[in-house]
């Protein structure tokens, strides 16, 4: 994965970027009714998105980790208002996307587009991949002309890694990296300025996740593309973003430069996730320090009161359990949300 292309792209990434705001989101709330036993009443509140606030400036990577079941995607999902927000607002390009008419969103659509995790089950199988990259041109209007439209097709798949050819296949005929490069290739369909990417790579093998990721940083550079990259593969996160949201049971728990994060972890969860991934050489592996959890992940149903890592984390203590604690500037662009740093 490492070439002189991805260490001059990681040397960019370590550099402040001073592109405007395209994305702000601001106490970001998504509760979901659970029904449940006699007659379907109410049991209580899923929780799976609480008060959460970050921005990304345009041309930059968010990436937003966390283990499955924090959030991460109904993030995500509440951005492209795929999902409405309980709360919360969430400002793209200056506009409250959470107030916006249907009409204002299919505008809005056009310059947000996302990647989906699953590369099969969101091609349409009955579609070839010509007709799937050519239907979004086709139902917004951008290119209405036919022969347009497939001169078009061919130019997105040469960008994306594929061939002309490619385009009379159907989804079933092509491998998983082949069909997320079409799903790759229908997202570019829109010229986005932001696209969501939903753990692009986490149903692929690692050689081609290598691939992917590096066909994503070639299409920013080119493209002066936003994302925010969903995953949960803390070494794909260090590679492809600028900056990292850490998400724990609906909340953000830290959020720093990716240098600032993998050098100097500061909430103890963050701490917690870094031990746990493998380092390739055996005596620095056995020579570091592991952070070693107790217990389970709380139910989003019934979160704890306080801080909701405190059941799990070692270091916690009294006052933990008392307010929730606020995500503070520990030092410049470095937030966290613990009482202990």
């Amino acid at each position: 994965m490492t070439t002189a292309a991805s260490v001059a792209g990681d040397r960019a990434r370590d550099e402040p970027h001073k592109g405007e705001e395209i994305l702000v989101v601001r106490n970001l709330t998504k509760h979901f009714e659970v029904a449940g036993g006699f007659l379907s009443r109410r049991r209580g509140v899923v929780k799976a998105v609480d008060d959460v606030s970050f921005s990304i400036r345009r041309g930059e990577t968010l990436g937003l980790v966390g283990e499955s079941g924090c959030g991460k995607t109904t993030t995500g999902r509440c951005v492209l208002q795929l999902e409405k927000p309980t709360s919360g607002s969430i400002l793209f390009e200056g506009k409250d996307l959470a107030g916006a008419s249907p009409s204002e969103l299919r505008a809005v659509r056009r310059k947000m587009q996302v990647i989906f995790q699953d590369p099969y089950s969101s091609l349409n199988p009955r579609m070839t991949v010509g007709q799937i990259i050519a239907e979004p041109l086709a139902v917004h209007g951008i290119v209405p002309d036919r022969t347009a439209r497939e001169a078009r097709v061919k130019d997105l798949l040469g960008h994306s890694g594929l061939l002309p050819a490619m385009a009379r296949r159907y989804p079933h005929e092509l491998s998983g990296g082949q069909r997320q490069r079409v799903g790759i290739a229908r997202a570019l369909a829109m010229e986005p300025t932001l696209i969501v990417c939903d753990e692009p790579v986490s149903a692929l093998d690692v050689s081609i996740q290598a691939q992917i990721i590096n066909l994503l940083e070639e299409l920013q550079s080119g493209f002066g593309l936003t994302y925010l990259f969903v995953a949960h593969d803390l070494s794909v996160v260090r590679h492809i973003s600028d900056r990292v949201a850490v998400m724990y049971l609906g909340k953000i728990v830290e959020i720093t430069d990716r240098q600032s994060l993998y050098e100097s972890p500061q909430h103890p969860y963050t701490k917690a996730l870094l031990s746990a991934v493998p380092i390739p050489d055996p005596a620095v592996e056995l020579a570091r320090e592991r952070t070693i959890l107790r217990g389970e992940v709380p139910s989003p149903l019934n979160p704890p009161a306080g801080c909701v890592f405190h059941p799990r984390c070692p270091i916690a203590i009294d006052e933990c359990r008392q307010g929730v604690p606020a995500l503070r500037e520990i030092r410049p662009g470095h937030l966290a949300a613990c009482i202990r740093v």
